[in-house]
């Protein structure tokens, strides 16, 4: 699904998302920089789900021997537990987090909060975290190059450690790709988990406040093209009350 000239939705659960595969995958997106594609997150990347984002980003006419690249925004499984799958299916290389590297090489589940998550019932009991290379870790401030694109790395940890926030200055619009930093509503996500954080959502939020962009592309939920700024002013407008922002998950 074409968002603009050079941003497309490839992937997403009906959870939360468009229903272009299957759940819990976050929403995928496909920067198209002209010779050169990346994807940003990949969702689980199970079963028939890998399938059908590679029939999605054909069907848009786009060129698969283009895809070089994926970058995740962190390690949790709706986000990046197709990554190994990726790697293998597409020969992409993968940027991630500094923060997020040790667990997606190791595949450590503890660290990613999926051994609670499986107790709970948000995976099956016997999904198992494929460990995956990373071939380049990535820092606040860092510029990465996608064709004819730039993203900035932008640090949003809160919602887990070694979180970030991608703000792309594209050919017709500045967007954020938020991972879930933060939602359209101000919402963000609050999670029972050992490294979700409040101070840390709310610094993260107050930090996006200060950053110019038009489109927020968020991992979840609705996508805003213009006036994405809004919605980030909206959660930070919560912390200015000594409150904090609604959870996307009821």
């Amino acid at each position: 699904m074409r968002l603009t000239s050079e941003v497309y939705v490839v992937g997403g659960g009906a959870n939360l998302c468009f229903g272009l595969s299957d759940d819990p995958d976050c929403h995928v997106y496909l920067l198209e920089g002209g010779d050169e594609y990346a994807l940003i997150d990949c969702g689980m990347a199970a079963g028939r789900s890998l399938d059908r984002i590679a029939e999605n980003i054909l069907r848009e006419g786009l060129d698969l021997s283009r895809l070089r690249t994926l970058i995740l925004t962190h390690y949790h499984m709706d986000h990046a537990g197709g990554a190994a799958a990726v790697r293998e299916r597409f020969g992409l290389q993968i940027w991630a987090p500094r923060g997020a590297v040790a667990a997606l090489r190791t595949g450590d589940e503890a660290a990613v909060a999926l051994d609670v998550a499986k107790a709970a019932g948000f995976y099956a009991a016997d999904y198992r975290f494929a460990p995956v290379a990373v071939d380049r870790e990535l820092d606040e401030g860092d510029r990465l190059r996608v064709g004819d694109l730039e993203l900035e790395v932008i640090d949003t940890p809160g919602h887990c450690d070694g979180h970030v926030s991608y703000l792309m200055r594209g050919r017709e619009r500045r967007a954020l790709f938020a991972g879930d930093a933060v939602f359209s509503g101000g919402r963000v996500v609050w999670q029972n988990i050992h490294d979700c954080s409040v101070p840390a959502t709310i610094a993260s939020i107050q930090k996006l406040r200060g950053v110019e962009f038009d489109s927020l592309l968020p991992g979840h939920a609705a996508v805003v093209l213009d006036g994405g700024r809004r919605h980030v002013e909206l959660a930070a407008a919560q912390a200015d009350r000594l409150g904090v922002p609604g959870n996307l998950t009821g």
